[in-house]
């Protein structure tokens, strides 16, 4: 690879790293350790195709394709399940948020399958419609629409009808927070 080629693969990754962990994160249910693997197996491939990353249209969606994908791939290789790292991921508290709703939320959302859980990724925290999420995951967009319909109704059914009647708006709210949505008041 030419100096240039690197100039500009460094200026890339500089800039985009931090936005990468933080989805590679969200994918790895808050496993900090995991999501680091990750970008580093991620950043791995985009060096060595940097010549199609760089002609991309986008290369902001040619890399988060990669490590969405990198991820499924993880998840089902013999790898994931070999190896079990163990570690406590400090995380600072959000202002006026229902701890016990987050992680009850964290744990219903890390006990989807990969595909479903990159599915909701993709759709609530990177805020990609069917189409574009298809185009990450490689599938159709009526698979994308199943995996998300079958994600969300694991995820309603795991945090059970306390969540998903009596409490309303403040859940809601710390769901957003979680998958990263963005508030539209």
């Amino acid at each position: 690879m030419s100096g240039s080629r690197d100039t500009e693969y460094t200026e890339y990754v500089t800039a985009r790293l931090s936005s990468l962990r933080r989805l590679a994160a969200v994918l790895c249910g808050g496993d900090w350790q995991r999501a680091d693997d990750l970008v580093q197996s991620t950043l791995a491939k985009l060096y060595v195709h940097w010549g199609r990353v760089r002609a991309a249209d986008h290369a902001d969606a040619y890399a988060r394709s990669v490590l969405v994908r990198e991820f499924i791939h993880e998840r089902r290789s013999s790898w994931a399940k070999r190896v079990s790292l163990s570690g406590e991921v400090i995380d600072g508290p959000a202002a006026a948020v229902d701890q016990d709703a987050v992680l009850d939320l964290r744990a219903a959302v890390a006990a989807l399958p990969a595909r479903q859980r990159a599915t909701l990724v993709l759709r609530f925290y990177c805020d990609l419609n069917v189409d574009q999420a298809a185009a990450v995951l490689g599938c159709s967009p009526g698979t994308v629409k199943s995996q998300t319909a079958r994600a969300l109704d694991s995820v309603r059914r795991a945090l059970g009808p306390a969540h998903a009647a009596g409490r309303g708006r403040a859940v809601t709210a710390e769901h957003q927070i979680y998958l990263g949505e963005r508030s539209h008041d």
